[in-house]
């Protein structure tokens, strides 16, 4: 990475219009987060959901993806989910329908209809979900509170839906505008936006813990007292020190790549030479980014969201279902696995297995091995040892095939790894409430949408600072 052409790219009008405007984006959006749902009271609204959150993993998750929009009952609750579904749907769609796949090779004119079709298929997704959110609300939330919304009119109930799934579809606008400055993937920029924007509620708590001595202070060494709670300054350094080395990790894993040499066959046309020239085709361990882990994120959330639909309607028949699917697909609290129950460990074996699932799903989208070998054979390029088209084809699905087996199990393990440190530090230190299963989610989708957003600006920097090498 070339941190000075960066800088100095910064000097560019269009680099610095590009950057803007995504900054401004997010600023958008951050207030966005902070407008109410038109449904009741704001203050009295925020009292009752600050109450859930805090009372509820699944909830605190649901926060945190959002950027703190469930805590505010906010008109971009519903977030993302509905176009990150709709785009799995269509993917799914366009690998088992042929004519859709012809119109995906079709070029630019295919994937955006395609791109077309993923919108529309968010806007009832957006609404449905829009409804559920409401509901539950009204049925589980308000229900005992003064401020029950048992007499919610038919008109509150069209604003309440419309301002929420208008909020879910302006931020996959607001994304998309993102991708089009060419500065990184819009969808994981807008999230990663919002795990920041809770950076400083978390060191607020955490230094009012670190500083609260009512249990004693921190000895060093008995040569001298500093201010501080024992317990809470090892933990921290303790979850410092994990986070440095996943975080050694994950850049780690990021990085990595294969090279493949392409060598390009000599021709002659008229008087000039072309090709005789080699080239590298370069081939990521994980080629899919960080799309797997908000891809098992958002399908591991919908169990639970289905699970309080059916608890709030109140059904008898649906009770036992309706528990069931909260209490397994939630990530569990380091209590939760004491005694090793089995349905302790639904969510993490679910969470690992679905970030693999996806990882070859999606990086089977992103490198079509197809398409590369058919290019290579036009442009006269071939793999040493390997014929061009069909055992070129057959060679870069092996190789891409056995990095994501490696790097797949590597991002599934990476992934799960705060879900035993907090079984360790629950089970072993007996401390609890460290929720790192929350935190090690946030980090990892950050760290890889920070390097892949790093790795955008510096293609961006080299491309307006080019005519300054000549």
């Amino acid at each position: 990475m070339n941190y000075k052409t960066i800088f100095r790219s910064l000097k560019n009008r269009d680099m610095q219009k590009r950057l803007l405007a995504v900054f401004g984006i997010i600023v958008i959006y951050r207030f966005l987060a902070h407008i109410p749902v038109p449904l009741a009271e704001p203050s009295k609204l925020k009292d009752v959901i600050d109450s859930v959150v805090n009372s509820s993993n699944f909830g605190g998750f649901l926060n945190l993806i959002s950027g703190g929009a469930l805590a505010s009952f906010s008109i971009v609750l519903v977030g993302l989910t509905p176009f990150i579904t709709a785009s799995v749907i269509t993917q799914l769609l366009t690998k088992a329908i042929p004519r859709l796949e012809e119109l995906h090779k079709d070029g630019e004119s295919g994937r955006r209809k395609i791109n077309q079709w993923t919108r529309i298929i968010t806007v009832p997704l957006a609404i449905l979900q829009s409804i559920a959110f409401i509901y539950i609300l009204q049925q589980t939330v308000l229900a005992s509170n003064s401020t029950s919304l048992g007499a919610t009119t038919l008109t509150e109930w069209i604003v309440a839906v419309t301002a929420m799934s208008a909020g879910s579809i302006m931020l996959m606008w607001l994304g998309e505008l993102v991708t089009e400055q060419g500065i990184g993937n819009g969808i994981s920029i807008m999230i990663f936006a919002g795990i920041i924007s809770q950076l400083p509620t978390t060191l607020a708590s955490l230094i009012s813990s670190l500083f609260n001595t009512s249990n004693g202070s921190l000895h060093v060494f008995n040569w001298f007292t500093l201010p501080m709670n024992p317990l809470v300054t090892y933990v921290t350094l303790g979850i410092l020190a994990f986070s440095l080395i996943i975080l050694y990790i994950l850049v780690k894993i990021n990085e990595a790549q294969r090279v493949i040499t392409i060598n390009y066959a000599k021709r002659v046309q008229g008087n000039t030479n072309y090709g005789g020239v080699k080239s590298i085709l370069p081939v990521k361990l994980i080629a899919a980014g960080v799309i797997p882990v908000i891809f098992a994120v958002a399908f591991l959330s919908l169990p639970a969201f289905l699970g309080q639909v059916l608890k709030a309607t109140g059904n008898t028949h649906w009770a036992a279902l309706a528990n069931n699917l909260v209490t397994w697909f939630q990530a569990p609290q380091a209590g939760a696995f004491t005694g090793a129950t089995w349905q302790s460990f639904i969510y993490p074996v679910s969470y690992f297995l679905l970030v693999i699932i996806f990882t070859y799903f999606y990086t089977g989208i992103v490198f079509n091995s197809n398409e590369i070998a058919e290019n290579l054979q036009k442009q006269g390029g071939f793999i040493e040892g390997v014929r061009p088209g069909l055992q070129t084809e057959k060679y870069l699905n092996q190789t891409v095939n056995r990095l994501i087996f490696f790097g797949a199990i590597v991002l599934g393990l990476v992934a799960v790894t705060p879900f035993i440190a907090d079984y360790l530090l629950y089970n072993v230190a007996g401390i609890s409430g460290t929720n790192l299963s929350i935190g090690g989610t946030g980090l990892l989708i950050v760290v890889a949408v920070a390097l892949e957003t790093i790795r955008q600006v510096n293609s961006r920097a080299l491309m307006v600072t080019y005519d300054d090498y000549k």
